[in-house]
Order: structure tokens, then C-alpha cells, then sequence
């Protein structure tokens, strides 16, 4: 699967690793939720970066301790039509000040990119290769929103506000 990072297509530098699976003694891996809490703090204490792929069922109060050591939650869409994710991200971002790598994956849709994006993922796994084009272009089309979300852009109005105070501090 193509991988969409912060705008660009990129390789994806972490091993999914499978239920049952062996674990590589180093470098960047990403588990499904129930194997990494199964012996989070030992995973956490090996060498190289970990990542959890947490699905939108799950609640995420059970990943939160661990968010600061954390390189990657991936969040599940099972469905385009599933929008819990979303709700997921923004806790994320906003609730809980996560930094790292916010990856969407699952059903990601190339309509829905733009809002995968204001609710704070900078990642996508994508199906098609042109799709990966096509989301990669979106993040340049849009660059002025309305609603504060877990993005960090600054809104219209914030932006309006910034412009008028600096034209009446201007001699």
C-alpha cells in the first residue's frame, strides 16, 4: 500500500507486524492493538521506533499511558461510512497532545482526504498508487479553513484578527 505523508508519498519504514508473528529484535514495527498491550512496556524498551494499529472500536483510554513513547498510532476506517476514527484522531491531537505520527488506514478515500487531514492525521495508507497522487496534490489545494480542529491551522478568523492587528501597529 502506497503511504501519504505529510503531503508526499513516502515509504513506510515500519514492519506490520501480523497476530502470531515473530518480532524483529530492532528497527520501526507496528502491531495490532491487542498484541502491543499485551507487553506494551517491553515493546517499548527494544530498540527501534513502535507503533500501534488501533482499531475504532477500542477505547482509547487504554492507549493514552503509553502515547508519549509512542512513534505511531495508525486508526482504523473498516468503512468508508465508519466515522469513528475521526473522533479518535481529534481526542488524539487535541486531548491528549499527541505528537507523533497519526496514520489513517483501512478504507481511506480520496473525498474524505481533506477531512482526514483537519481532524489531525498526516499520514494515509492508501489502495491505489493514483490515489496516493491525488491525495498528496489535496494537501496543497486547501490552505484556509473555518473550523479549529486537530490540524493546528490557523482558521479564517484567526487569520483576519493576526492581518488587522498588524495593519493598525503599521506607522
Amino acid at each position: 500500500m502506497p503511504l501519504v505523508k505529510n503531503g508526499k508519498i513516502a515509504t513506510d519504514i515500519y514492519v506490520h507486524v501480523a497476530d502470531g508473528a515473530e518480532i524483529p529484535a530492532d528497527g520501526a514495527i507496528l502491531l495490532p492493538a491487542a498484541r502491543f498491550l499485551e507487553d506494551a512496556e517491553a515493546l517499548l524498551k527494544r530498540p527501534g521506533k513502535v507503533g500501534v494499529v488501533w482499531p475504532n472500536n477500542r477505547d482509547l483510554d487504554d492507549l493514552v499511558p503509553y502515547l508519549d513513547r509512542l512513534a505511531v498510532v495508525a486508526l482504523v476506517f473498516p468503512s468508508f461510512r465508519d466515522g469513528r476514527a475521526y473522533s479518535q484522531a481529534r481526542l488524539l491531537r487535541e486531548r491528549y497532545r499527541f505528537t507523533g505520527e497519526l496514520r489513517a488506514t483501512g478504507q481511506v478515500l480520496r473525498d474524505q482526504f481533506v477531512f482526514m487531514l483537519r481532524a489531525g492525521f498526516d499520514a494515509l495508507d492508501v489502495k491505489k498508487e493514483k490515489d496516493a497522487d491525488a491525495f498528496a496534490a489535496t494537501v496543497k489545494r486547501y490552505t484556509v479553513f473555518y473550523q479549529p480542529t486537530g490540524d493546528g491551522r490557523a482558521t479564517a478568523l484567526s487569520r483576519r484578527t493576526q492581518l488587522r492587528h498588524s495593519e493598525s501597529a503599521s506607522p
